[in-house]
């Protein structure tokens, strides 16, 4: 008799909140990634590159995206049967899409960096849009890679 072992279904973890479009908002969102991803099944080299991408990429949409009275929504998917974890920051202004610059800016500017930092962190990352109005930025991160 040849008995298999059974095989438990691979798990998946989501979290999603809507955040004033504010620079509060936007350290709200960093703070709640830390929490959430301190209950998840993520090694902490993951969950800190990925706090990082979630605290840049809320600070764009609350700079860039930023629509008077709405606000955007942060969110975590942690597939546990690919082992990758996704943050997606979802803003109103499909109109105006990140563009990566080629080069960082000069020294003593104090912004511009925010995607650099996103495309050297994340394992991958895109945009897409956001139906009725606004678009997706996201990235993702291959948990089992750290």
């Amino acid at each position: 008799m040849n008995a298999s072992t059974p095989q438990l279904p691979a798990t998946s973890w989501t979290f999603t909140q809507r955040l004033s479009s504010t620079r509060r908002g936007a350290r709200l969102a960093r703070l709640l990634a830390v929490e959430q991803l301190r209950a998840w099944p993520v090694s902490p080299a993951v969950a800190d590159r990925a706090v990082a991408i979630t605290a840049e990429l809320s600070a764009n949409a609350a700079l860039h995206g930023r629509v008077p009275g709405r606000d955007f929504r942060v969110g975590l998917v942690l597939d546990g049967a690919t082992e990758t974890l996704r943050v997606e920051v979802t803003d109103t202004r499909g109109e105006r899409q990140p563009t990566l610059q080629p080069t960082a800016p000069p020294p003593d500017r104090e912004t511009g960096r925010g995607l650099l930092l996103v495309d050297a962190l994340a394992d991958r990352w895109g945009t897409e849009p956001h139906h009725p109005v606004g678009k997706t930025v996201w990235a993702e991160l291959d948990s089992r890679t750290g």
